[in-house]
């Protein structure tokens, strides 16, 4: 919901430092792939309930993964570029509600209710975009991306904001967890409403 609006504010830092990355020789791949690492170290570190440490971990793999295509638009940008970049986004995501599960068994219940809200959510944006690309839909909300994103409820930013306050307050974890699972769901909802009222008008 947020992160077309967050866009023209954070592009420019970002465009900045992945110039300085791209000129020093780092391929926006390799720092997919280190966002990743780092995000899942953040999910380990929850399981062993050191939520401090998860949330500058956190704080940094995101960090990474905004860096990447801009590191990506300053040299070379690539479908499997675009495609190593959902892959690797959708690992963290999964990872970090695994990680509470871990961390607490009471919190198992909402952390598989949040990873399957997850999983719908993402089969919704996915799905989506194939259809989108197939009738050659395009759209620069959310910046330059290798496919089509639309719009939801629950986006990058929300979904960041949440695991961060789970980190801020692992005890509240099983709210905010449902509260987010919700969204999740409505979010589901939204797009498949407006991908029905797209998809319907070419027929």
């Amino acid at each position: 919901m947020f992160d077309a609006r967050l866009r023209p504010l954070i592009d420019p830092p970002l465009n900045a430092m992945g110039r300085g990355l791209a000129r020093a020789g780092i391929t926006a791949n390799q720092v997919t792939l280190a966002g990743l690492a780092i995000g899942l170290g953040g999910a380990v570190a929850i399981a062993e309930r050191q939520f401090w440490l998860a949330l500058a971990l956190v704080i940094a793999s995101r960090l990474l993964d905004g860096l990447d295509g801009a590191v990506a638009r300053a040299g070379s940008k690539s479908d499997f570029g675009g495609y190593l970049d959902i892959v690797c986004d959708f690992a963290f995501y999964v990872a970090v509600p695994v990680g509470f599960g871990f961390a607490d068994p009471a919190n198992l219940p909402f952390a598989l209710v949040l990873v399957a809200c997850f999983t719908v959510t993402g089969i919704s944006f996915l799905a989506f975009a194939v259809l989108a690309a197939q009738r050659g839909l395009e759209t620069t909300a959310h910046g330059e991306k290798s496919f089509f994103y639309n719009t939801g409820l629950a986006e990058g930013s929300e979904t960041i904001a949440f695991f961060l306050a789970m980190c801020l307050w692992p005890g509240g974890f099983w709210l905010l967890a449902a509260i987010f699972a919700v969204l999740c769901v409505l979010t589901v909802v939204q797009r498949s409403l407006a991908a029905r009222h797209v998809l319907k008008r070419g027929q």
